[in-house]
């Protein structure tokens, strides 16, 4: 969040503006910056370092200058991701972890009790089914116990929570 708030700090700045504005149509170095803006190269220099701690533009030494460019990754991303905190890492972390505590080589070697981890799991498992086809109760009995032999458990949770539906003896993947 430090990192977004000092990209906003730099960007309300006239001067920096510029810089950015220049460096978007094609990679510059602090001279010929300097020039077109009619500013001090050492002015250039403090807010292209600004800039460069904040990750907002890249730098590489090419000859007789140092270019710099825009880092596009900050800049083509849209404001909503830009505001958005990193909870999509932050769940993708947690459910790798979740995963790796729960599989072994394969196999689930224990039911999670919290529904949280219960759920990750059971959607890990769902994979192995497709979308919209209906299966016999023998059929989801077989893939489920490819990773546990609870497999009533198992496929029982699946309807729970709403990731299998169950309709006159069979199961439908619906998530």
């Amino acid at each position: 969040m430090e990192k977004k708030i000092e990209i906003l700090k730099i960007l309300a700045d006239k001067t920096r503006l510029d810089i950015l504005g220049i460096l978007v149509k094609e990679d510059s170095y602090v001279e010929k910056i300097s020039a077109l803006l009619n500013i001090t190269p050492a002015t250039v220099c403090y807010h292209l370092k600004r800039m460069e701690k904040a990750e907002m533009v890249k730098c590489a030494r090419s000859q007789f200058y140092i270019m710099y460019s825009l880092n596009n990754d900050i800049f083509n991303m849209s404001l909503s991701e830009f505001i958005m905190p990193k909870e999509a890492d932050n769940e993708e972390k947690y459910r790798k972890e979740v995963l790796k505590s729960f599989f072994k080589l394969g196999r689930l070697v224990s039911i999670p009790v919290q529904q949280k981890k219960r759920e990750i799991v059971l959607l890990e498992i769902a994979k192995d089914f497709e979308k919209g086809r209906l299966y016999t109760e023998k059929e989801v009995n077989e893939i489920i116990h490819r990773y546990n032999e609870d497999h009533c458990t198992i496929r029982r949770d699946l309807v729970a929570f709403k990731i299998f539906d169950r309709a006159e003896g069979s199961y439908r993947r619906m998530k």
